[in-house]
């Protein structure tokens, strides 16, 4: 058996958008007069698809939503998230992240992105940054029902590769991102774009403070 694949969170891992989706989060739950955190995102929404995200948030106020409505809300979310990534001119990814994607490729390493995040926003990220053409597969969240820290997202991604979990590797930055792929029996590396790397090393298999310490060819020798 070898590494044929590598699995990729998106949030936090391309581009730090954490910014941009609190301002997203923070319009919608003030649309619905109810108060707003700043707390509110990494609490319940950090690592989450949109959905899973706001219904937890939206109960935590004590509104319960329609399936109707809640989707009707994150289409609105997206759209602000996609009016404020469109509004910026340059949009940087993290350093070293396209060195790694080519890094990948040199290894005959297929890509995949696995997130909770919508296609739109993966695509229009991927469209402005000039990394869609190294991505050979997203999973996003319309196409799953359960969301991070279950298995389903990461499983499907294998499904869609034609490989088995022990034939890939997952690169994630949250908590339940970790358990995700840990859930999908995936070996991770978790990178420390928001948590300090001692907080990820009882969590994941490897930790790196960035993609350039990853040894990915020692890594390979695992499998």
């Amino acid at each position: 058996m070898s590494l044929e694949a590598v699995l990729l969170d998106f949030n936090s891992l391309i581009i730090n958008d954490e910014t941009i989706r609190q301002k997203a989060l923070e319009e919608i739950i003030i649309g619905e007069n109810l108060l707003y955190d700043s707390s509110d995102y990494r609490r319940f929404c950090l690592g989450r698809s949109p959905r899973d995200g706001l219904n937890q948030l939206l109960s935590n106020r004590g509104r319960i939503l329609s399936e109707t409505n809640l989707t009707k809300l994150i289409e609105r979310q997206s759209k602000i998230y996609l009016n404020y990534v469109n509004e910026i001119e340059d949009l940087e990814i993290y350093p070293n992240f396209q060195d790694f994607l080519e890094l990948l490729q040199s290894h005959n390493l297929r890509i995949a992105i696995v997130t909770g995040a919508l296609v739109a926003e993966v695509n229009l990220v991927l469209e402005k940054t000039g990394l869609t053409p190294y991505i050979n597969l997203i999973i996003s969240g319309e196409l799953v029902q359960k969301s991070k820290p279950d298995a389903e997202s990461h499983l499907l991604a294998c499904q869609k590769l034609g490989l088995t979990p022990n034939q890939c590797l997952a690169i994630e930055t949250t908590f339940l991102g970790i358990n995700a792929a840990k859930n999908a029996q995936i070996p991770v590396v978790g990178l420390a774009n928001l948590y300090p790397v001692h907080i990820l090393q009882r969590r994941a298999n490897w930790v790196v403070d960035y993609l350039s310490e990853l040894e990915l060819e020692r890594i390979m020798l695992k499998y």
